[in-house]
């Protein structure tokens, strides 16, 4: 099940993809079923939810904007160094436990939505990776028993402002640029895939050309090892979302380096949850373009 958080028609909706196209429901109608995070949150399900939404309104797909399938998680884990392809490209020795850095809600950006290269850097790389969203929360959740606590996953590319985030040793300014962590644009339920979304093939394209490819069988730590570890420490709660860690073939580490710049396209797909596009903007053609609007 493909369930979007989305505008329609400028209004706030959740829908679910039928062989017929997008059906759901307006926030404002007077049988609203909820949308992803409310529905987490108040421990239900979310094969009911889909249901529901199946029975609702057509959306003319041309008037649809896809929003991140949650706006405001509870808290957003990424993990950095999770393919060895990865740590093999840059400067780092390979951990033998997960590097763990937090993004904050206010970076994130959904499907097709502009990603915003800002003003004061150039070096605006991508990071195509696999986004877990928490269904049930807990503490020392057992290895054994994470993927239970799993509702579904969606795609990230986790876009990084490379300046910026080698400033210090903590690389959290780099990750939270406005406008740099693109979401979506599905919440696909974890029935839908294989037990920890294992075995699926990632690819990250700039301007129609691979830049990126892996299979999320390659990650160094699996999705129930992060589960485990980062619930010795914090109380995972429904509708977090971790975001696993990106594979060789990012910008930063070619020669020369390739950075994205405004007019790029940078598409994400991961099987079996789709493709997350985004166009580069320039900030001050962004904030250009808003004020005009």
């Amino acid at each position: 099940m493909r369930i979007a958080s989305i505008l329609y028609d400028g209004a706030p909706a959740v829908a679910v993809e039928t062989p017929s196209g997008l059906h759901g429901y307006l926030r404002a109608a007077p049988d609203w079923p909820g949308d992803v995070e409310g529905v987490l949150r108040a421990g239900g399900d979310l094969a009911d939810l889909g249901a529901k939404l199946a029975r609702g309104q057509a959306f003319d797909q041309a008037k649809v904007a896809f929003m991140p399938p949650l706006a405001q998680p509870p808290k957003i884990v990424c993990i950095g160094l999770n393919y060895a392809s990865h740590t093999g490209e840059t400067i780092y020795a390979q951990p033998d436990y997960p590097t763990i850095f937090g993004r904050f809600a206010s970076s994130l950006i959904g499907h097709d939505a502009p990603m915003i290269r800002p003003q004061s850097s150039a070096q605006l790389d991508y990071e195509g990776e696999l986004a877990v969203v928490i269904g049930r929360g807990g503490r020392h959740i057992p290895r054994e028993r994470a993927l239970a606590h799993v509702a579904g996953y969606s795609i990230f590319n986790d876009g990084s402002i490379r300046d910026f985030q080698f400033k210090s040793p903590q690389w959290t300014i780099g990750k939270n640029f406005d406008g740099t962590g693109a979401f979506g644009p599905f919440l696909v339920t974890a029935d839908a895939l294989p037990a920890g979304a294992a075995g699926l093939r990632l690819t990250t394209r700039l301007n129609g050309t691979e830049v990126q490819s892996a299979n999320t069988s390659d990650m160094i730590f699996d999705v129930a090892t992060l589960i485990a570890t980062l619930s010795e420490a914090v109380t995972l709660e429904p509708g977090d979302v971790i975001v696993s860690g990106t594979p060789a073939g990012i910008g930063h580490a070619r020669k020369p380096p390739v950075y994205m710049k405004a007019g790029d396209i940078c598409e994400v797909e991961i099987e079996g949850l789709g493709v997350l596009r985004n166009i580069v903007a320039d900030e001050a053609m962004a904030v250009e373009s808003r004020i005009a609007a």
